[in-house]
């Protein structure tokens, strides 16, 4: 997927970067409503990024409340011409990444979603969940950044620019990670492919 493909995915609606701007200057204002607002407007996508990112399920509401608490203490710092979005996941991605050089290692179980849908094939949902689980393996094999850069760009329709930014490196820097992800991620699934 290139730059251009992640920026066509559908984005917040209109006026809600101007809305999460106006709840960041509540939030530096020490007012709990506008934190309130904020957490429970990020909370399921810092969730869904911090579980795939860091593979850790014990992990992910400590490090999405260190999130959350610098957040509050440093909403004052938040400069309005950049994203809120990029600028919160950007602080969840150092925590994480704080949060695993801490961490001993430990072997997260390969939980897949259900999906079961009334009517639908057995055999087909048994495919997909041996799918998702043989993807979620194959990412475990990648390391955090590579992981990172996947995360934001496939699931969260970040553009390189905006992954940059989260991680505070040059947007070649972006690019030369998704390859790298993409190559390891290719190496790791072709031969299961072949095997089914």
């Amino acid at each position: 997927m290139s730059e251009g493909q992640a920026e066509r995915r559908p984005g917040p609606p209109a006026g809600a970067e101007d809305d999460e701007i106006a709840l960041m200057a509540g939030v530096a204002a020490a007012r709990m409503d506008s934190f309130k607002a904020l957490y429970h407007r990020y909370q399921p996508r810092l969730t869904r990024f911090l579980q795939r990112m860091t593979r850790q399920s014990w992990m992910v509401e400590e490090v999405l409340d260190d999130t959350m608490m610098v957040v509050w203490r440093r909403a004052h710092t938040f400069v309005p011409t950049g994203k809120v979005s990029t600028w919160i996941f950007g602080i969840a991605y150092r925590q994480a990444l704080k949060a695993l050089r801490q961490a001993q290692p430990v072997a997260a179980p390969h939980a897949g979603e259900d999906v079961a849908e009334d009517g639908a094939d057995p055999g087909e949902l048994v495919q997909q969940q041996q799918r998702r689980d043989r993807i979620g393996r194959a990412l475990d094999e990648l390391s955090a950044e590579h992981r990172a850069v996947i995360e934001m760009t496939y699931f969260l329709g970040y553009s390189c620019r905006d992954v940059a930014e989260v991680m505070d490196c040059p947007v070649d820097t972006v690019k030369t990670r998704m390859f790298y992800a993409r190559k390891r991620l290719r190496a790791l699934l072709e031969p299961r492919e072949e095997a089914i």
